[in-house]
């Protein structure tokens, strides 16, 4: 525009821009750390507070260990968590006890069979060849049988069986059985209908038996032969003396062992919705049992009431070996035997724990059940132990009775 003879220029225009509302303005960067960084001081305060705040900063060492039943332990988030302390891990390759004597150990740092003559099986081998094995005792648990209540009230009505005394609880849950009594009936071949189970509601037509794991695998199938053993005696020794003895002992108990499960499915088989029908009664580990009731407890508010245990009138108490392969192995075994945490949690596991000569470590593991409100049995001291066969001669009876190759005893083994 023009205004007579000079120009108008306009005067310029300041335009304001508001402010962006993007999402990363700093009321937005706050939002979104702030959370974040709330959670990283958690996770930091747990970490802390459990021991572990430094432990990825430390190398922590994997072990290899072999086991058949004892697994449980290690597979127990509470001990991993406590080992985890100790900046250990354990990576466990399930065996039966026997089976880990029988094979190669190369491969591994330490071993637990479930019980000593597996136990003696692989510290005498590697006596023999001049390698490391040491030895660690922390706990014990007996064999028992496991069943359901109207088996065991069945056994009640005929006399083999018999409730014990219990801290808590209005129907038992723990039976004495008359072992000899109870093999008379298994010789006999009679059948549960026999007995009269069906007073109790129910029919089972199978011969009385008590179903073991595989003898030529298992621990606990061991010892049970050694008990079955024991009580079929008549007016032998009490264990075989000789291999002529132990021949005979073996063939003359034949016929009273039932086999079939393998060793890692028994209990679970117990406590399956099937197992009933599958197995009335099998050889079970008391600490099994134990761990089942309180959890049972701890998640429905009551003990599993239809199962129940029957303790043999001659009692054998299974006593874990954990055995060193090599220095690795060893300070794993000296945690276990002396850690005050790994100790606890293993008697929370319903492990009876061992002082350092050996002996039961009083009765905390009766005050840990009665403070479950889980009946306590009436747990029973070493006197009521019988004796085990040599090894010779008890892997003698073991390839008999489960038609196995005998295990390459050392020389100058027991």
């Amino acid at each position: 525009m023009v205004v007579g003879e000079r120009p108008v220029v306009e005067e310029p225009r300041l335009a304001v821009r508001r402010r962006s509302s993007g999402s990363w303005s700093r009321r937005g960067l706050l939002l979104f750390f702030l959370p974040a960084l709330a959670t990283v001081l958690t996770g930091l305060a747990t970490l802390a507070v459990s021991g572990n705040l430094l432990l990825p900063f430390d190398s922590v060492v994997v072990l290899e260990g072999k086991m058949a039943s004892k697994r449980d332990f290690f597979e127990d988030e509470e001990v991993q968590r406590i080992l985890l302390k100790h900046r250990v891990k354990v990576h466990i390759t399930s065996s039966g006890s026997r089976e880990v004597a029988l094979r190669d150990l190369a491969a591994f740092d330490f071993v637990f069979p479930s019980g000593q003559p597996a136990g003696d099986l692989i510290t005498g081998v590697r006596a023999g060849a001049g390698q490391y094995a040491k030895v660690h005792r922390p706990f014990v648990s007996p064999i028992v049988l496991a069943t359901y209540r109207e088996y065991a009230e069945t056994l009640h009505d005929a006399g083999i069986a018999g409730p014990l005394p219990a801290e808590g609880g209005n129907q038992p849950l723990y039976y004495s059985l008359d072992m000899q009594k109870f093999l008379d009936h298994i010789d006999r071949g009679q059948r549960w209908n026999d007995l009269g189970i069906r007073r109790h509601g129910i029919s089972n037509a199978n011969r009385i038996v008590a179903q073991s794991p595989d003898v030529c695998s298992s621990n606990s199938a061991g010892t049970y032969l050694a008990l079955v053993s024991f009580t079929w005696r008549g007016n032998g020794p009490d264990v075989p003396a000789t291999p002529q003895e132990a021949t005979a002992r073996a063939q003359s108990v034949k016929h009273l062992m039932e086999q079939g499960l393998p060793a890692a499915d028994v209990f679970r088989t117990y406590i399956s919705p099937e197992g009933k029908g599958i197995a009335p009664v099998v050889v079970a580990y008391e600490h099994q049992y134990l761990t089942y009731q309180v959890r049972y407890r701890s998640e429905s508010g009551r003990v599993d009431s239809e199962r129940v245990l029957l303790y043999p009138s001659s009692q054998f108490v299974t006593q874990p070996q954990f055995i060193s392969l090599n220095a690795r192995g060893e300070r794993l075994g000296e945690l276990v035997a002396t850690d005050p945490d790994l100790r606890q949690r293993a008697m929370e596991l319903g492990f009876r724990i061992l002082d350092p000569a050996g002996e039961v470590a009083g009765d905390q593991l009766s005050r840990f059940l009665t403070e479950r409100n889980v009946p306590v049995p009436a747990l029973r001291g070493d006197d009521t132990r019988s004796p085990m066969p040599r090894i010779r001669h008890l892997e003698q009876m073991i390839s008999i009775i489960g038609d196995c190759p005998p295990a390459p005893l050392p020389d100058g083994a027991p």
